[in-house]
């Protein structure tokens, strides 16, 4: 049976589709949520989101971080406890398969992702355990996942994942070619705290809500990428700018290693993430999936939609390399054409940084 959230149960709530069925999308005011959730005027946001339809994997025993560290593209063996990362799973090619949230709480290493791939996961890590002392759990339906932008202060004893976006941390790398305190994710700290299933409802108290709309419009304004939206069976961590916080360029050998290096060093990523301003005159939101189009040819696709409380509509979008970064684009969905004004994520010549300048983009730490 698929997952619905308790807190569906609530006044007004309206369940999401696609990646976030079984939790609400609003509850009845999306704009007023996006704002609790946010913070404005100077105040930290109020709200908490239901993201209870994530999946968790909780790791256990004495070589757990060791042992993940040569799975992933991420360095974890002396992870500290409390200490949010990112780690990502790929294939030989350097194709992403999982994207992983992790933190460790001194005993166990939980990793929050998609609801779908818990169990892929699960079963993937313990076909790769051999010999060494570590246990692997898919717990998703005895743990929940609450996500808001400020500190929630009754809520400090839970463990909490902190998202490292947008810093680019030890031996990470930005492929964005704006300074990195100007990047919009640094209006966006955000926070996942694990939360026993059998408590979700308690633990909300009289704190409101907000659904997942608010949740991803803030994402796609700080043009953080996610698993399943910004991805497909192609995708590279170079396209997504995810070398900045989910890859360490100089940790031992990892499966896709070898891919990884060759197209920072000696390439470009094949497509780039970019930020869309959409044209709001048309009063709809085109669909996640739309063609995106420069003179008549396609040239990439939309990958998350969002009306912002402020900016209107957004979205992100995966479009060929060589596209004019000064180029007006159009998405077209099923013949609806919205204007889109482009916003560089990652660079038009990221990659290929042997023999480049020491202050061409970011170098590694």
């Amino acid at each position: 049976m698929s997952y619905l959230s308790p807190l569906l149960n609530r006044s007004g709530a309206v369940q999401a589709g696609g990646l976030d069925a079984g939790v609400a999308a609003h509850y009845g005011e999306p704009n007023r949520e996006q704002r609790l959730l946010a913070g404005y005027l100077g105040k930290p946001g109020t709200a908490v989101v239901d993201l209870s339809h994530r999946g968790v994997v909780k790791v256990t025993g004495a070589d757990r971080l060791s042992w993940l560290n040569t799975l992933s593209s991420q360095q974890v063996t002396s992870l500290p406890a409390h200490v949010g990362t990112e780690l990502l799973l790929l294939t030989v090619q350097g194709r992403i398969e999982f994207d992983a949230r992790v933190v460790d709480d001194g005993e166990g290493t939980w990793l929050i992702v998609e609801r779908d791939e818990a169990q892929p996961l699960t079963q993937w890590l313990t076909s790769m355990k051999f010999m060494l002392r570590v246990e692997v759990a898919d717990v998703s339906a005895d743990w929940a996942v609450l996500g808001s932008v400020a500190e929630v202060p009754e809520w400090g004893q839970r463990l909490v994942w902190v998202d490292p976006w947008p810093k680019v941390g030890a031996g990470g790398y930005s492929y964005t070619a704006i300074a990195e305190e100007s990047h919009p994710g640094f209006e966006r700290p955000w926070r996942e705290y694990l939360i026993p299933a059998t408590e979700l409802v308690d633990a909300i108290g009289t704190r409101p809500l907000a659904g997942v709309w608010a949740a991803e419009a803030l994402r796609v304004a700080a043009w953080r990428p996610r698993r399943g939206a910004e991805t497909d069976e192609k995708t590279i961590p170079h396209e997504l700018d995810l070398l900045r916080t989910a890859v360490h360029m100089a940790k031992g050998c990892y499966k896709g290693q070898e891919s990884v290096a060759r197209v920072h060093n000696l390439g470009h990523p094949p497509r780039r993430l970019v930020f869309l301003q959409l044209d709001g005159s048309l009063h709809t939101l085109p669909a996640a999936g739309s063609e995106v189009v420069l003179d008549e040819r396609v040239v990439g696709v939309v990958t998350s939609v969002a009306q912002h409380y402020e900016m209107g509509p957004i979205a992100l979008a995966l479009v060929k390399r060589s596209v004019d970064p000064d180029a007006v684009l159009s998405v077209n969905d099923d013949g609806e054409q919205y204007p889109a004004n482009q916003e560089i994520i990652v660079a038009t010549d990221a990659g290929q940084v042997v023999g480049r300048p020491s202050g061409f983009l970011r170098a590694p730490r």
